[in-house]
């Protein structure tokens, strides 16, 4: 078997991101919970060693629901990665939040359901995770120290509420989360986060404000199709924000694996 390739950054995102490497390789990782959402691509950013793994697959195949989290996470691990940067779409929950703005949130609400959200499942005792903060304090503030050097609009805290999906919010639904004082709303953040914290690794998430959730608009609501288009216009800007992120993060090792897990 080929000795896998190590690197220290991850990102989980969309196809587009594919582009996003110099020289990339693909990789099979193997993992206890099956193949991961499609080969990783291993390749470097600003001579930083990078895995990129596309969240919904090469060909938008995994609904967000159906999506293989332990396996992508678990195999970006192998991978020596330490620090995981989870760009996202998110739609917009208070009126101060617009289309094309970046949100770098700090706190996270799971609406899911029926989703792998632990790698501890088995029978071999209760493992109770300290998650009270979902999200990396050092990747946090460089993401947002580096948005705003590139003039992006960006929103330092908030939280994401993350919600089963394929199908966007209710307005009833959308208007409580509004209520709740939550600023995002998305399908992916979660078991992400939680994941990663099981493994040991930073997580640092970006999200980009592609609409108005449906309690904060008139007329029939969000659409994949405007989703879509936002997100695709604001790719570039995107992808320019983790490749001057990617370089400033810092070099660390993932720690050891706890014993359950280190033997799977």
């Amino acid at each position: 078997m080929d000795t896998l390739p190590q690197v220290d950054v991850g990102i989980i995102g969309g196809s587009g991101f594919y582009e996003f490497l110099d020289e990339p390789r693909f990789v099979d990782v193997d993992t206890p919970w099956g193949p991961p959402s499609a080969p990783v691509a291993v390749g470097s950013v600003g001579g930083r060693g990078v895995a990129f793994l596309p969240r919904h697959g090469r060909d938008h195949r995994f609904p967000p629901h159906r999506i293989p989290y332990r396996a992508n996470l678990w195999a970006l691990r192998r991978l020596g990665v330490a620090q995981v940067l989870t760009p996202c779409a998110v739609g917009s929950l208070q009126r101060t939040l617009e289309p094309g703005d970046l949100v770098v949130p700090d706190q996270l609400v799971d609406r899911t359901s029926g989703r792998g959200h632990t790698y501890y499942d088995d029978e071999g005792g209760v493992e109770h995770l300290s998650f009270a903060d979902p999200y990396s304090a050092t990747g946090r503030d460089l993401a947002v120290t580096t948005a705003r050097a590139q003039g992006a609009t960006v929103h330092d805290g908030g939280t994401l509420v993350v919600i089963q999906g394929p199908r966007f919010s209710t307005r009833a639904e959308s208007r409580w989360y509004s209520a709740q004082g939550w600023s995002v709303v998305g399908m992916t953040g979660a078991p992400e986060a939680a994941l990663a914290a099981e493994l040991g690794l930073e997580c640092t998430c970006v999200a980009m404000v592609t609409d108005y959730d449906a309690g904060l608009q008139v007329g029939e609501g969000v659409t994949q199709e405007e989703v879509f288009a936002v997100m695709s216009a604001n790719l570039q800007r995107l992808r320019d924000l983790l490749g001057a992120l990617v370089p400033a993060l810092p070099r660390t090792d993932p720690p050891a694996l706890p014993t359950r897990l280190a033997g799977r």
